[in-house]
């Protein structure tokens, strides 16, 4: 791929603490209430591990877990660490992520008092069947009553997180979604279509045939369905699960994945990438704990990426969002592909870049594998 101006590396911090887990939720986290002051004293110990490493960041993304189950005192302490010893561009991007249920008036002003612009909040469904089902924590009702809290408390770039493809979801219910996430005037919508993960309890029901997802066919017209609705109402569908109201308002740290661009992630389970090199913490908090206290670093696993290896994953990334990839850094023995995949509907050319279309976007992990010379 052609070189470009390097950007500034983006930082995430894991919180690992849930008040309850999700049925489909496989992201590391721990629903017991002790270990957050440990976890606290890591964070600050891994960051001076990395303070000389990264000079400085345009965007802070706080995700879990869930953030929002800290209380006031130990998130003030989070981000007073973090700006001690870290430095931010004036523009930096700064979002947490947050569960309906621990959001009022007050932990909004709270957050916004923090320098938090951007919230990334889970409310996953504004249906009650869909929200007993997924084991949320909020109601409807509890959803609506915290968007009105984070607004009334001024903020405007609010990101809401939904969840298709439940069983016995219609598209009609669906719709119903997000024409009330619409209500609210987000900035941003980011829709995922529910999967069967890992050691999850909706996996072991799925295998146990306690529960049906819906089929291949059901799945992509959900997708098409979410795209086409959105982008009636002016919202940029710019990645696969990823929808902004305008292109200022895409998530400015979640790109940084997707561009190949640098990261540093702290906290248990958390990944870095600095350009070359892909490390990935312990995914317990224990061991996480228990290494920076022994004074080591806390990192269970680390690659050296090779040159193909970047081409690789820059090809794969750049498919799955609309800003595609350069046309001319593809060999020529991958043209007949780019022709036959175009005619198909599932790529377009747009001057110099080559991108998924619509329909691309549903089977855009092998797109690079049809583009194989």
């Amino acid at each position: 791929m052609r070189s470009s101006t390097p950007a500034l590396p983006g930082l995430y911090v894991h919180v690992p603490f849930c008040r309850t887990k999700c049925v489909y939720c496989d992201f590391y986290s721990v629903t017991r209430t002790r270990g957050k002051d440990a976890w606290l004293k890591s964070i600050g110990q891994e960051i001076l591990l990395y303070k000389d490493r990264f000079s400085r960041f345009d965007s802070l993304y706080i995700g879990g877990g869930t953030p929002t189950c800290l209380d006031g005192g130990r998130l003030a302490t989070l981000f007073q660490t973090i700006r001690r010893h870290f430095r931010f561009s004036s523009n930096a991007e700064i979002t947490i992520e947050a569960n309906p249920d621990d959001l009022d008036r007050q932990a909004a002003a709270l957050l916004k008092s923090l320098g938090v612009a951007r919230l990334s909040l889970g409310v996953q469904s504004f249906d009650d069947i869909d929200l007993a089902f997924l084991k949320r924590r909020h109601t409807r009702a509890g959803a609506e009553s915290a968007l009105e809290a984070v607004i009334g408390a001024g903020f405007t770039n609010i990101g809401i997180d939904l969840i298709y493809g439940l069983p016995g979801q219609t598209g009609e219910r669906w719709i119903a979604t997000l024409e009330r996430a619409l209500s609210f005037n987000p900035a941003h919508l980011s829709c995922y279509q529910l999967t069967s993960e890992g050691e999850t309890p909706l996996a072991r029901m799925v295998g146990l045939g306690r529960v049906s997802l819906p089929g291949e066919e059901e799945e992509a017209d959900l997708f098409l369905l979410t795209s086409s609705f959105l982008g009636s109402h002016g919202f940029a569908h710019y990645e696969v699960s990823n929808f902004a109201a305008s292109r200022r308002l895409v998530c400015r740290h979640n790109q940084k994945y997707w561009n190949h661009a640098p990261y540093l992630g702290l906290g248990p389970a958390a990944h870095s990438f600095d350009g070359s090199t892909r490390w990935w913490n312990y995914r317990s908090l224990e061991r996480y704990c228990g290494a920076l206290a022994s004074g080591m670093r806390p990192v269970e696993g680390e690659e050296l990426l090779s040159e193909e290896q970047i081409e690789l994953e820059k090809l794969y990334l750049g498919l799955r969002t609309s800003r595609g990839i350069p046309l001319p850094d593809l060999p020529k023995e991958s043209m007949p592909a780019v022709r036959a995949l175009t005619k198909a509907g599932l790529l377009t050319v747009r001057g110099e870049r080559l991108k998924p279309s619509r329909r691309g976007y549903l089977v855009a992990d092998s797109l690079p594998l049809l583009l194989d010379p």
